[in-house]
């Protein structure tokens, strides 16, 4: 009796000690975050930073070498088409140093002797007109009483001619000498201020607002010298730069949605897509192929008052809608080793993997055609130890 007493003692501290163990080894629940598969509106969108422009800027510019008078108008103020907005003069002569002074003196001195030269061979030539005229005369008296030929009297009066011509080229000479001394003596003339000639007025070609102002102070300009900017702020555009398999997506006419500029979001429609690409290098040294994307702004200028022109935005360009769509956050989604998505589906107090069909995903949300039902709790961001049937346990909110 005391031997059956002790070997059923042994055999229960033996089961006792095996169901310890057993109980000690045994895998525990694991801890997950789950979330609820949804059903509502879906938006497939690429997101990227842009910049907003004016879609037409006008630049307005010195015509000729001017002195500007000092620009009354600032960033911001307004203008209509035709308004003065500058206003130019004739640039004065330089100003003439010691050196500059005994050249030009030279040159005067050298004009009045070349003036002086002209003047004396038209004296010469006036005297050979008048003595070739009064040869002529004589020849021509000679010739009606018969003592002279008559090739003596052509030959008389083509002289005659020469020396008219000879007198109308050294007239010709000195009025040109006359000019170079002229053009010299200019040079040693004091300037007059005020005397430089009537202003040019430049005028605003469009309505619009004035953008930037380069010079306000006055000052001597040079030819194509940038003076003022005007645009309508009115007629803003959005440029992003997306990847070109992005671009592809963002057809003429595609939803957009302008964000984070300091106010509430801005709907848009996408108006081109220019044809050409660029390469540009990402933060993280990548040759990236872009491309630029306009996009015009469809509500009315009241919603983005306070958007200016070169502000930083947030553009999403809606590339997918479903108004109802199941929908599970992104962070759910498990690759397979086929390269197809599946899902960790909560079953009884333990994870089942199922194959998932995607139509569609942006940033925080999945749209699947097949395989989870609305109302079906998935594990989200799966740890790397979890299999299909083991067990688990929700995650207490911190």
């Amino acid at each position: 009796m005391n031997v059956n007493r002790r070997n059923i003692s042994i055999i229960a501290a033996s089961a006792a000690c095996v169901a310890a163990l057993a109980w000690a080894f045994a895998p525990r629940p694991l801890e997950v975050e789950t979330a609820t598969v949804t059903r509502g509106r879906f938006e497939q969108s690429v997101e990227e930073d842009g910049r907003t422009r004016l879609r037409e800027r006008f630049t307005i510019s010195a015509p000729v070498a001017a002195r500007l008078a000092r620009i009354r108008l600032r960033e911001g103020d307004s203008v209509n088409a035709g308004d003065p907005i500058a206003v130019l003069t004739p640039v004065m002569s330089s100003m003439v140093d010691d050196r500059s002074l005994r050249e030009a003196t030279a040159r005067l001195k050298a004009a009045e002797a070349t003036a002086a030269g002209a003047a004396a061979r038209v004296d010469r030539a006036r005297i050979a007109r008048e003595e070739a005229r009064l040869e002529l005369q004589r020849t021509e008296k000679l010739a009606r009483e018969g003592f002279v030929a008559v090739s003596r009297l052509d030959s008389a009066r083509l002289a005659a001619d020469g020396t008219r011509r000879d007198l109308e080229a050294a007239q010709a000479a000195h009025a040109t000498a006359m000019h170079e001394r002229a053009q010299a003596a200019a040079v040693l003339q004091p300037v007059e201020r005020g005397a430089s000639g009537a202003p040019l007025q430049l005028r605003a070609p469009v309505t619009g607002v004035v953008l930037r102002v380069p010079i306000q102070s006055e000052a001597t300009v040079a030819p194509n010298t940038a003076l003022l900017e005007i645009g309508d702020p009115s007629r803003l555009e959005v440029v992003a730069e997306l990847l070109t398999t992005d671009a592809v997506l963002a057809q003429p006419g595609t939803l957009a949605r302008i964000e984070r500029w300091g106010g509430p979001p801005v709907e848009g429609r996408v108006r081109r897509v220019e044809p050409a690409a660029f390469t540009k290098v990402s933060a993280l040294g990548v040759e990236e192929q872009r491309v630029n994307v306009i996009i015009d702004l469809a509500e009315t200028p009241e919603a983005w008052r306070n958007m200016g022109d070169g502000f930083r935005v947030t553009v999403r360009v809606i590339t997918a809608t479903a108004t109802d769509a199941v929908q599970i956050p992104v962070g759910a989604l498990v690759p397979t080793e086929t390269g197809a998505m599946a899902s960790y589906v909560v079953e009884g107090g333990r994870a089942a993997l199922r194959p998932l069909e995607l139509a569609g995903r942006n940033s925080t949300m999945g749209w699947v055609s097949r395989g989870l039902q609305p109302g079906q709790r998935v594990i989200v961001y799966p740890p790397p130890s979890i299999t299909s049937g083991r067990r688990i346990r929700l995650r207490a909110p911190a």
